[in-house]
């Protein structure tokens, strides 16, 4: 993997105990539940960055833009971008058009950003008139159907890669061999403030690290903790709720889609979750379970 402390993270969660729950995922839409330890994770994320590298070309600083919703595939697909030394790009699918030709670090630039690699789930890239307004400049289109049996895509136009059909045939381990800028930008992600025209932030990988770790002390995170949140990975709260700063601090991480806030207590208490993020409406009144605000 890419030594940009990103990956460190998740090298660090294996050596320390590869077996234990890392990223847990429900969709109480579909009834799903997916559990994936440390390794398991970490085979998903080598499979992704060797099609990014082996079967995409992908170069580190090459941008990745993600249109993917809360899910256990969008942190693999987070993890193997920083892996391979890539600038991951999640965003909503409403705000693609900004972040690709739009504002960042409150720059306006002349014309487009350059060439970018799309990744979008089935539901997003079968919207009306979606797929034709934002597909025709990336230089490749990587679809997910997010099946619980990971099933491919339906219907789809023949330039779109099906990720759950080609990833299959990549290996389980990714050694990077090209170098890594450890002060180049890995993400670039909208701003906290809702605004009509948002900004997008950029980071390096020191950058990121060292917000994983700021936010995995303020929040008193530790290896005993599972975190549950309902929250996208399009904003940096977000993404630091729903992985890197869980893995900095070594706890688990339970990703929430969909949410049935009927059978929200019952999976707390399951999950033995100690803290929340997002999940409105929600209140613990005993206090046991701590809420974080990002």
């Amino acid at each position: 993997m890419a030594d940009n402390g990103l990956a460190e993270l998740l090298a660090g969660r294996l050596a320390e105990d590869p077996s234990r729950p890392l990223v847990t995922f429900y969709d109480d839409a579909t009834g799903e539940r997916v559990e994936l330890s440390g390794r398991t994770f970490a085979n998903w994320v080598a499979k992704t960055a060797n099609l990014l590298v082996d079967g995409l070309g992908a170069q580190p600083g090459d941008r990745a833009v993600l249109v993917l919703p809360p899910h256990w595939q969008t942190a693999v697909w987070l993890m193997a971008c920083w892996s391979a030394g890539l600038v991951a790009e999640p965003v909503e699918p409403d705000r693609v058009g900004e972040l690709v030709n739009g504002v960042v670090d409150g720059v306006e630039p002349d014309g487009g950003r350059g060439p970018y690699l799309l990744v979008a789930a089935e539901e997003v890239l079968s919207l009306p008139g979606w797929y034709d307004a934002h597909a025709a400049d990336a230089e490749e289109v990587v679809g997910l159907s997010l099946h619980a049996l990971g099933g491919p895509l339906g219907d789809h136009p023949a330039e779109i890669l099906d990720y759950a059909v080609e990833v299959r045939g990549y290996g389980d381990r990714f050694v990077s061999y090209a170098p890594v800028d450890v002060t180049a930008p890995v993400l670039r992600v909208a701003e906290e403030t809702p605004a009509t025209n948002v900004t997008f932030a950029t980071l390096t990988a020191g950058e990121l690290t060292s917000r994983s770790a700021a936010a995995a002390h303020d929040w008193g995170l530790d290896a005993r903790s599972r975190v549950l949140t309902d929250l996208p990975f399009t904003t940096l709260g977000g993404l630091l709720v729903g992985l890197v700063a869980p893995l900095a601090a070594g706890s688990s991480v339970i990703i929430q889609r969909n949410l049935d806030e009927a059978v929200l207590n019952r999976r707390i208490s399951l999950e033995h979750v100690t803290a929340v993020a997002g999940v409105h409406g929600w209140d613990d009144a005993s206090g046991s379970v701590r809420r974080l605000t990002t």
